[in-house]
């Protein structure tokens, strides 16, 4: 403890203690309640609200979306009308609004007073919260605006009612999270004015609305603590609600303290959490694309009252822009699915799927670099919705952000490097933490070739789910970099808490003359408990293959205690194909091949420790959490990838482990056919 302590540091202790004191102590429940709820809808007068959205024209957005794009934005909108949604952009699910079990003050289910399973069956909350997000209001509203068919409108409305008659303002599961509180509230600010010409927007429904949500404004404050003790997307989504309801509602009393709360919290939040280059404290793309769209939605209705955002914050997000940027292949729209990835995309304004970043990219780089990222295409509809109908004339390639060989973006981040013959490019995970770590993947490495992800980030998959599935999949196990004797690269205290907290420096660089990586070496410390560090070489090659070297070297601290045996292992995750594995001649490592759909992909695998005598080198290979190659124990989450939150998929984890003493080396060739 005092090493997390050490870590996290006196004040985000000191936060979550005093939010588990007004937890325990009863003060949440004594303060958040029925009678609270009653005095912030008592303060609002009448139906009048003031607008926030500057919505599209009709004719704009169906030029940017074309016939196709249109036909595929009524149909996601029908789909939800017939009572489904994609949540966390996966399989269409019920969009379930009415919680499964009797309803209790909201502190019960935070302070654990109630079990998982009295909330859901899988024990994941996160299906209670993500329909309750009212996230797939964004498709109906952009449908009733493209068609103004009433269907839509009225989808929403019904929803709505329901909502509010099962959830009674602080009873229930939805009202557990203040995060969620103030998602579902900026939803529903929008879909006020999308629907607001509907022949179903009469005023005694607008009304109930906006009561709704000055009640959702009242629940953030009391507990903005504990999203100040996290620091991270919580603090920035709640700070940017209070102020999108202080902007709505400007007549209420409480109207003044939800902006300055706001703001000062949305400001602070991210000057703290995004860092000069870009880097986000989370250390998760996905986390970084919600505080991107958030940074937009910010301007967006700073816009409304003719201000704008801080110069600091605009230089921040403009920063955060470009380190997204680089990380996001141009060709498919994917990106490494490094860190926690729980699903959220909090304004889908595109009909690209969940796993396409580049809508963001395109918008956040207008607002906050001032150029697009991308030629224009259909990723322009998200800066449709936040940043107005810029100019197609704007909308042509900047070469300082878009690479013509590549079709890519040039790095900003320092760790991507691209292969010279344009055909692939690799992002070398190093990094020095200053917020609390979500994942234990130093030095992993993602491989991406002419648009597709062949060396994987197994990703998320569930977070609170019985153990094997308990957010297992952040261990560096899954992840394309080394294990030793079996342990993560830092000491797992829970399911989201990591301590000794492993951190990577590059130590050596080589780009040829566009300024473009070629080669970098970096190590991280992470096991200097077992008195070892991890050293990493990646090299694009010329004729377009990939060398990775691994070495592990004895500690100058525990240098006294070698020799020493060791076992270490070195994992791949490939995609799910047909593959073959065979040992190369005496002993020396094994090849693996799989037929991918970009062509036959080799990987040689080879090992050995300063005394080959005594060196012992295997081979496993796990799919799906089972053996399929070699022997041994295999655990149940290797060979598994997850694309998006609830989702998982077969893949291949390929495992070389190897016994013997430091320092141990390992040598993997990617040969891209």
């Amino acid at each position: 403890m005092i090493q997390v302590v050490r870590e996290l540091g006196p004040t985000q202790i000191g936060l979550f203690a005093l939010y588990r004191l007004g937890l325990r102590s009863g003060h949440f429940r004594r303060t958040v309640n029925g009678k609270l709820a009653n005095r912030l809808e008592q303060g609002v007068k009448d139906f009048s609200f003031q607008p926030l959205w500057r919505l599209p024209q009709r004719d704009a957005l169906e030029a940017v979306l074309g016939e196709l794009g249109k036909e595929q934005a009524l149909n996601i909108a029908d789909e939800i009308v017939s009572g489904k949604a994609r949540l966390f952009g996966g399989v269409p699910l019920p969009i379930q609004l009415k919680p499964a079990t009797p309803l209790a003050h909201w502190t019960a289910y935070e302070s654990r007073q109630l079990a998982n399973e009295e909330l859901l069956p899988s024990g994941d909350i996160k299906f209670v919260w993500e329909p309750a997000r009212f996230g797939w209001a964004f498709h109906l509203g952009r449908a009733y605006l493209l068609s103004e068919d009433e269907r839509y409108a009225q989808a929403f409305w019904q929803r709505f009612e329901e909502f509010l008659e099962a959830n009674p303002p602080y009873q229930g599961p939805n009202w557990a999270s203040a995060q969620e509180v103030g998602l579902r509230l900026i939803a529903w600010s929008f879909a006020l004015q999308a629907f607001l010409s509907s022949k179903h927007t009469y005023p005694e429904r607008i009304h109930r609305l906006l009561c709704s949500i000055a009640v959702h404004a009242g629940r953030i404050p009391p507990t903005l603590l504990y999203a100040r003790a996290q620091n991270n997307n919580h603090l920035l989504s709640e700070s940017a609600a209070l102020v999108t309801a202080g902007l709505l509602l400007p007549q209420h009393p409480c109207a003044p303290r939800w902006l300055r709360v706001g703001h000062h919290g949305f400001q602070r939040g991210l000057l703290s959490q995004v860092a000069a280059d870009g880097g986000y404290i989370q250390h998760s793309v996905n986390y970084h694309r919600l505080m991107l769209q958030l940074g937009l939605w910010m301007r967006h209705i700073s816009q409304t009252r003719g201000e704008s955002l801080d110069e600091a914050v605009q230089a921040r997000l403009a920063a955060a822009t470009r380190w997204l940027t680089a990380l996001v292949d141009a060709l498919s729209g994917g990106a490494p699915n490094l860190g926690p990835n729980d699903g959220a995309y909090i304004f889908p304004l595109t009909i690209y799927p969940f796993s396409d970043y580049r809508p963001v990219v395109q918008a956040a780089s207008l607002a906050f670099c001032g150029e697009p990222a991308y030629p224009a295409g259909q990723w322009d509809e998200m800066s449709l919705w936040f940043n107005g109908d810029f100019s197609r004339g704007s909308a042509s390639p900047s070469t300082s952000i878009w690479h013509p060989r590549l079709s890519h973006p040039t790095p900003a981040a320092p760790n991507v490097l691209r292969s010279p013959n344009g055909e692939s490019w690799a992002y070398l995970r190093a990094a020095r933490f200053s917020g609390r770590p979500g994942h234990a993947d130093q030095l992993h490495l993602d491989l991406w070739l002419r648009g597709e992800n062949i060396a994987i980030d197994a990703g998320t998959y569930l977070y609170n789910a019985p153990p094997p599935w308990d957010n297992a999949l952040a261990g560096s196990d899954v992840h394309n970099t080394i294990t030793v004797n079996d342990q993560h690269q830092m000491q797992r205290l829970g399911r989201f808490l990591f301590t000794g907290w492993a951190q990577a420096q590059i130590i050596e660089s080589e780009a040829e003359d566009s300024g473009e990586w070629l080669k970098l070496v970096a190590e991280h410390n992470g096991y200097r408990r077992l008195g070892v560090i991890h050293r990493r070489q990646v090299e694009a090659l010329p004729n377009g293959d990939w060398l990775i070297q691994d070495t592990l070297l004895p500690n100058k601290v525990h240098r006294a205690s070698q020799p020493r045996e060791y076992e270490a292992t070195l994992n791949w995750l490939l995609p799910d194909a047909p593959w073959q594995a065979i040992e190369l001649p005496n002993g020396a490592g094994f090849e693996v091949e799989i037929e991918a759909p970009q062509g036959r992909l080799r990987l040689a695998l080879r090992g050995r420790s300063t005394t080959p005598q005594t060196q012992s080198l295997e081979l496993q290979i796990a799919r799906a959490g089972r053996l399929i190659f070699g022997k041994g124990a295999v655990c149940p989450v290797w060979g598994w990838s997850s694309p998006t939150y609830g989702d998982k998929i077969p893949a291949l984890a390929v495992r070389l482990t190897l016994r013997g003493h430091l320092p141990l080396s390992f040598s993997s060739q990617w040969l891209l056919e």
